[in-house]
């Protein structure tokens, strides 16, 4: 993701920073994933720079499975502030346990899957072994 060089940004600077729609960014701010935008006097959106930075840690929850209502949850218990450190730190650790517990799961399917290409390849190796023998030969 970019940088931010103004105090404040636009709906499209903010999608090509995040690699979020348009659509995207009004939708999280509807359903309270991202906070209230403020508004410039033309009525455009005026994000901030920590605005960058939650919805980057956001990609990062949703880019490892964390549903948009636990999100939604998470954001709404950060606007509330410290008081609810711990409830987020929870969420965060059952999030975190759930991940490690899918990585395992995709881990063991590699290995599945290593063990079915390493056959092919032996598969595959002896049948070139076969077609290289003159007719006749053993």
């Amino acid at each position: 993701m970019g940088t931010v060089t103004s105090n404040f940004i636009s709906i499209g600077e903010l999608s090509g920073l995040t690699g979020l729609s348009a659509h995207t960014l009004r939708f999280y701010e509807k359903a309270g994933i991202l906070r209230p935008v403020g508004r410039a006097a033309n009525g455009h959106r005026r994000y901030r720079s920590d605005d960058v930075l939650w919805l980057e840690f956001v990609l990062r929850l949703k880019h490892t499975g964390m549903s948009l209502a636990d999100i939604r949850r998470y954001a709404q218990l950060r606007v509330r502030g410290e008081e609810t450190l711990p409830a987020r730190l929870a969420m965060l650790q059952l999030h975190q346990e759930r991940l490690v517990a899918r990585m395992a799961e995709l881990e063991n399917c590699s290995s599945a899957l290593d063990d079915k290409i390493r056959a092919y390849r032996k598969m595959i190796a002896a049948a070139r072994k076969t077609k290289k023998r003159e007719p006749g030969e053993r």
